[in-house]
């Protein structure tokens, strides 16, 4: 590979005669000062006591002679600041939250650009007083408290800042502000060796300030990481920075700039692939890494892959090839994307979702699902949170109170940290999950995962640093608060990975690749709106205030990228981007500007191909899926039809022999779930057992008006006990359930009320409810028993014809229970109701033997229609009819227990 930039910078400093060891070196980050310092080594061959080589916050912090404060101390500093003021109604903690880290942003950019604040702040309040909604002369209470924010700022920041430096610390802009203005400090601190200023791009004001008070000096030196194409390119926004301070810079009326090299033109290979969402570009990265460690063994060694969009860390480790053994990653991975995370907020959420009735039944599900709730719930004695789940879905319990979880509590010593007796303040909260901590250490300890060790490490630190705030100040007394806080701290904290520097694959971000040159540069996500980002909402001055004061706009932080993207590139032989082809509005735009400039760019295009990745698809013709009838499978059908064929069970034969199998033979069943609204079945249970109960007492008797008004008096308590039986855990006294409740009550009122109108002109007599029938087939070609089984609704006389009723709570239409062709009984499932009735009615002639009858139904949505009576050419039902039925029957059992019929799946 040819030469890099940093072994550039140290075999000039020897050309010019520069001891190396004695400078003291400054760059922009401090990855790059771990590879200026590999190269020292190698040019100078020999030991020496490593020189001062410092990240440039470094450098200022040192002349500022102040600390970095943390951000959690900023805030609480900056809120404490906030509530001292003239202001009549204060935002409370966790509201501040949304706002003041953007203040404290803004104050940060003012100090860094050494912009006098109460001109800005100032100005900023003018523009707010403009803006303000109310066009009254007198402004509402609302507006005048809304403005004495932005009123105040100037007498919050000078507070603040003050506060901080009598502390001795600050933010880094108040760092920045005071290094420049006390740089005759630094002039003691680093008097001795020379300084060497080594690959900047875009300075803030007070960096360009202290640069060149340095360079007065003539033994300190300034490089800059630069290619002339970009520097001599008025138009071209790599360059826009350096050829600023080239213009203005009084040092370089003087001097030439030095760092300038001819490298982007030289002969290499760009492919740009474009490639379908995040997931598949990892996939594609990680089978580009496979090649090219393939191709050459050493190449992955100089090799960087670089993640515009950092998020796609996780499954570009995951899509690593095994071949690849070293791996350097320089940024960290943050708290709040892992797992661990979840389970501190979503215990949080449950501990804030607590009501006068308890824990609503989903929050518990929800954080019962963790895997560390599963994991500390089963490494006790008795596994109490699967208990308390499964009976929440067997009984339907929507909320969970105290009294039924101490049922548990005396089994698990899990449950009395999960679900406290008495409210949770902030800090009872802290102390749970730093017990849940040790308990999860001795987990992990005994499985020695390490990885979750550390995580665990991590949060135990975050949880004590969080209690000590929490303590130190009175005004974070909310649950919320502590919410918005934790979720502060965790985006901030990240676990770093420990791997070797200098060697294998580097995967980094874009900052880190700094001042870094390698051979072969893989950057992914090149978008719009990731690289470069875009424009951001992350401040409170608006675009022109910005231009006017000299801060930087998204248009200067373009440029910006623009720069790290050509630097990276310019010295590589290969360079790899890829872009996402699918994006989104979380994902960023179309493809980057900066594959648009390469591709439209003449000088450079001959190295350049594009393309578009995406998977091979073959769309064959799928086979309808179904089940062969081995003879295991054979047995278990006989052994069903011994037990019993239901009509149910036959039409759902009829509708999907697939669905036949699942749900009859292998007895797979939905899902149970609580239920927040009533499902079907469980409505049409509760109409059916209460029609149970209410009817009972009239079996064998002729019914009577009187006994239908008895009915009516007593259809809602029947009602309610049948609900407290069928779902025990609900209220049927507000909220979803009372309507369900009242528009059961409607149902069997309105049956009632009809029925009394059917007594005025027929004679009714019930002669059973509910009762189970049991037949046994004789099919010749069948050589083991058959049974047909079924439960009858209702049985009753009416003027002395027997009549056979079905009761269903959905709609059913009229045509559903007549039939012109037989053939339709057995092949379309819309005749289904047509087929249970003539089952029924096979049922009750094996038993009783009777000459004649009629089956029907009742449909509760659709009771206008009344009795829905089964009818072929002729509305009864004799002895003629079952024989065709038994033919039919016979016909599809069949096909059900025939061997060389598969179960296959009945398009819909």
């Amino acid at each position: 590979m040819q030469q890099s930039f940093l072994e550039y910078v140290l075999h000039d400093l020897q050309q010019k005669g520069v001891s190396i060891p004695e400078c003291t070196y400054v760059l922009p980050s401090k990855r790059s000062g771990t590879f200026l310092k590999k190269h020292m080594a190698q040019i100078i061959g020999k030991n020496i006591f490593s020189p001062t080589v410092l990240s440039i916050e470094d450098f200022v912090t040192q002349i500022s002679g102040l600390s970095q404060a943390s951000n959690v101390d900023l805030i609480l500093e900056l809120y404490s600041v906030y509530k001292k003021t003239e202001i009549k109604e204060h935002d409370d903690f966790d509201t501040f939250l949304k706002w003041g880290q953007t203040l404290l942003q803004d104050f940060n950019e003012i100090d860094r650009y050494l912009i006098p604040p109460n001109d800005i702040l100032n100005y900023l309040s003018a523009i707010k007083e403009l803006n303000h909604w109310s066009m009254q002369k007198d402004k509402s209470d609302l507006v005048k408290n809304y403005l004495a924010l932005w009123n105040n700022l100037s007498t919050i920041y000078g507070t603040f800042t003050k506060t901080l430096i009598n502390q001795q610390k600050g933010y880094q802009g108040l760092l920045y502000r005071w290094a420049a203005k006390h740089m005759d400090t630094g002039d003691s601190i680093f008097q001795e060796a020379p300084i060497v200023f080594i690959g900047f791009n875009a300075l803030n004001t007070a960096e360009a300030l202290i640069i060149q008070h340095y360079l007065d000096s003539p033994s300190n030196h300034i490089y800059w990481d630069i290619d002339a194409y970009f520097l001599d390119s008025s138009m071209h926004d790599a360059g826009l920075f350096i050829r600023n301070y080239k213009q203005t810079w009084p040092y370089y009326q003087r001097n030439d700039l030095e760092g300038i090299h001819h490298n982007f033109l030289s002969p290499k290979k760009i492919s740009i692939t474009g490639v379908p969402k995040s997931i598949s570009q990892a996939q594609y990265v990680g089978n580009l890494l496979a090649e090219i460690q393939e191709a050459t063994p050493d190449g992955i060694h100089d090799t960087a892959l670089v993640l515009a969009d950092e998020s796609l860390l996780n499954p570009m480790l995951l899509a690593l090839p095994s071949s690849i053994s070293k791996v350097n990653i320089t940024m960290g991975f943050p708290l709040n994307k892992t797992v661990l995370y979840s389970f501190f907020l979503s215990f949080l959420d449950l501990q804030l979702a607590q009501s006068e009735k308890g824990w609503f039944f989903e929050d518990v599900l929800t954080f019962f699902s963790n895997p560390f709730c599963l994991l500390l719930s089963s490494s006790e004695k008795v596994d109490a949170l699967s208990s308390i789940a499964n009976d929440i879905k067997q009984h339907n319990r929507l909320y969970l109170n105290h009294p039924y979880l101490e049922r548990y509590s005396a089994q698990s010593e899990l449950l009395g940290l999960l679900f406290p007796a008495n409210p949770t303040t902030p800090l009872d909260w802290i102390k749970r999950c730093l017990q849940l901590i040790q308990k999860l250490k001795t987990i992990g300890q005994e499985q020695n995962d390490l990885m979750e060790l550390e995580y665990l490490y991590r949060f135990h630190k975050l949880f004590n640093q969080l209690k000590q705030h929490i303590e130190s100040v009175n005004f974070i007394k909310q649950l919320k608060s502590v919410k918005s806080f934790f979720k502060q701290l965790a985006a901030l904290e990240t676990t770093d990975f420990i791997g070797e520097p200098l060697s294998g694959l580097q995967i980094m971000g874009m900052l880190e690749s700094r001042n870094l040159d390698f051979e072969t540069v893989i950057i992914t996500s090149v978008n719009e709106g990731i690289l470069p980002a875009g424009k951001s909402g992350n401040s409170f001055f608006p675009f022109d205030v910005k231009r006017e004061f000299g801060l930087p706009t998204f248009k200067e932080k373009d440029a910006i990228y623009t720069y790290h993207f050509y630097r990276l590139i310019q010295r590589a032989k290969n360079i790899y981007l890829v872009y996402n082809t699918e994006p989104d509005v979380l994902e960023g735009g179309e493809k980057s500007r900066l594959i648009s400039q390469l591709l439209t760019d003449k000088n450079i295009s001959r190295y350049i191909s594009h393309s578009i990745a995406s998977p091979e698809l073959k769309i064959d013709a799928s086979p309808i899926p179904q089940i062969e009838k081995s003879n295991l499978l054979v047995e278990d059908i006989r052994t069903f039809a011994s037990n019993g064929f239901s009509p149910t069970a036959i039409t759902n034969y009829i509708r999907n022999p697939m669905d036949f199998y699942k749900k009859n033979i292998l007895k797979i069943y939905d899902t149970e779930e609580v239920e927040q609204s009533i499902a079907a079945n469980t409505f049409g249970t509760i109409i059916h057992d209460s029609l149970e109960v209410l009817y009972s007492p009239l079996i064998n008797k002729v019914l009577e008006k009187a006994d239908m008004e008895s009915l009516q008096d007593q259809i809602p308590k029947v009602v309610s006990s049948q609900f407290a039986a069928t779902l025990p855990g609900v209220d049927i006294n507000k909220g979803r359930y009372l309507l369900v409740y009242h528009v059961v009550l409607k149902y069997l009122q309105n049956f009632v009320d009809m029925e009394m109108v059917q007594l005025q002109k027929h004679e009714v007599k019930i002669l059973a409810l509910e009762e189970k029938y049991e037949s046994t087939l004789h099919i010749p070609a069948l050589d083991f028993p058959v049974k047909l089984k079924g439960t009858l609704d209702r049985v009753d006389q009416v003027d002395g014809t027997i009549r056979i009723v079905d009761y269903k709570t959905g709609r059913v239409e009229p045509s559903h229970v007549k039939i012109k062709d037989w053939d339709t009984l057995i092949s379309n499932y819309d005749k289904s109701k047509a087929f249970q009735l003539l089952c029924y009615a096979y049922l009750y002639f094996s038993k009783h033997g009777t000459e004649t009858l009629i089956a029907g139904l009742y449909s509760f949505k659709n009771l206008r229609h009344g009795f829905l009576q089964f009818s072929t050419s002729d509305t009864l039902i004799n002895p003629e009819t079952m024989r065709t039925f038994e033919k039919y029957l016979h016909q599809i059992i069949l096909e059900i227990c025939d061997p060389k019929v598969a179960f296959a799946e009945k398009e819909s």
